[in-house]
């Protein structure tokens, strides 16, 4: 018979306080009745003592004459194959009316990261359809690539506009997309659901909404629910998984709420000091081990406070993750969509998954030269509003009109447009073809003459 005890000394937020109970592990699900209410909950913390419990369905209704039983057990996702399609809450419980997910598996949602001995190197590329990504700042499969945004930018389009098209190129495997969206109005969630089913995306898509007014204690749980989501479509059943957080800033401030009401002493900014050792748990379970078919990339999309890219919560997510996209409001004011800006950009596995074999021969070099003369551009821009346009040289007035056809032409797109990555190196090229030959100092000669406008139009008469 399992015991049940009622020695609650405080509750504290979405925390409850419990003594001279039995010993009781670390993440055990506990469960706390009140009247005919049964709430769940999950232990953070335990000493010879005291137990602290989180929560998951609040506080609201809980007394200290509440009856509290550990179960012995963790929290576990039953998984199946039938989970893909499926729209679940941030606790894992369908959301669409559906029936619960009768499991082929249960699966501890803790998880760990991936054994570095283990890793197999990223090196295929994934097609977003997204020029800035694909021709600059390329994602690579087992890649982990956040998205640095702002509040009121449109990076929740752009996400919902990644996990519509994202591909494996040129392969028949199976692809799927994991979307964890953590603390979000009821109003984006409707948006969020209208997309997937409106664009049939939801047919190869395991989504989890997490709602603003929902418990801080489930928005903890929701990113490792999608992660053992992901670990099993991909090394289970040979999937290649693309998963994507929106909001991390959401998450980090659950963490926080969290330390607060354990009166955990702060660290930066008010968050906890084990912060990035809690993102490094969710960022590095992405990858891809040796001898499985399957993969996981991670796309996790942040807001950064006050766009202050020094933020702790970017700060740390640059640390772990193999670079960043990131959303420029000044791009978004001049009504350009996706407002990438390419510059602070970086893909650090870039050069692994493009290239001959991957996408082609001469994807390097005109990322390089496009980038060259964009960030010129932008330089002169600067200079231009000083001097006055007329006082520049010909040269440099070449260079900054390539600077507002790059942003009119390769960056904004429409929402619903997919684009190749040979559409992309197509407008690249196009860009480049209203320079002089000369001025294209970073391409090798023989991609100019198979590749340049000029030369492949005379080609194929």
């Amino acid at each position: 018979m399992t015991k049940e005890y009622k020695t609650i000394t405080e509750i504290s937020g979405p925390l409850i306080f419990v003594e001279k109970t039995e010993p009781v592990g670390y993440m055990e699900l506990v469960e706390i009745r009140t009247g005919g209410d049964l709430k769940r909950g999950q232990v953070l913390d335990s000493s010879d003592d005291i137990v602290v419990i989180q929560i998951f369905e609040g506080t609201g209704g809980l007394s200290k004459d509440s009856a509290v039983s550990f179960t012995g057990d963790v929290i576990k996702m039953p998984l199946s194959p039938a989970i893909v399609g499926r729209v679940l809450s941030g606790s894992g419980k369908p959301r669409d009316g559906g029936p619960e997910i009768v499991p082929d598996v249960l699966r501890d949602i803790a998880g760990a990261a991936i054994n570095p001995a283990s890793r197999e190197k990223p090196r295929a590329f994934i097609q977003t359809g997204i020029s800035t990504i694909d021709g600059t700042n390329t994602l690579v499969r087992g890649q982990k690539l956040p998205i640095f945004s702002g509040a009121g930018l449109p990076h929740n389009d752009l996400a919902l506009q990644i996990a519509r098209q994202a591909k494996a190129l040129g392969e028949a495997e199976s692809f799927a997309v994991i979307f964890c969206a953590m603390g979000i109005t009821n109003e984006e969630a409707q948006h969020f659901l209208a997309d997937f089913e409106r664009t049939g995306a939801l047919e190869r898509a395991v989504v989890f909404l997490n709602l603003a007014d929902d418990p801080a204690v489930e928005r903890i749980l929701t990113p490792r629910l999608g992660l053992t989501t992901a670990e099993y479509l991909a090394f289970d059943l040979d999937m290649h998984v693309l998963i994507i957080y929106t909001d991390m800033t959401n998450y980090c401030e659950s963490l926080r709420q969290m330390g607060a009401a354990r009166e955990e002493v702060p660290g930066r900014r008010g968050y906890p000091g084990y912060m990035y050792t809690d993102l490094a748990c969710q960022y590095e379970r992405a990858g891809i081990i040796k001898g499985k078919k399957g993969s996981i990339t991670q796309f996790p999309i942040l807001t950064m406070p006050g766009d202050d890219i020094t933020h702790p919560i970017p700060d740390l997510s640059g640390y772990i993750t193999e670079g960043q996209i990131l959303i420029s409001r000044e791009l978004h004011r001049k009504g350009i969509y996706p407002p990438v800006d390419i510059r602070p950009s970086l893909s650090r596995l870039m050069n692994s998954g493009i290239g001959k074999g991957h996408t082609r021969e001469d994807h390097r070099a005109v990322s390089d030269q496009l980038y060259a003369y964009y960030a010129e551009g932008n330089d002169l821009r600067g200079l231009a509003a000083i001097v006055g346009k007329e006082a520049l040289s010909e040269r440099d007035k070449l260079v900054l009109e390539f600077a507002d056809k790059f942003e009119k032409r390769f960056v904004n797109q429409r929402r619903d447009e997919d684009r190749s990555i040979f559409e992309t190196l197509q407008i690249g090229w196009d860009l480049l073809a209203d320079l002089p030959e000369a001025m294209l100092t970073r391409i090798d000669d023989k991609y100019i003459k198979q590749y340049h406008p000029k030369y492949a139009s005379t080609a194929k008469k």
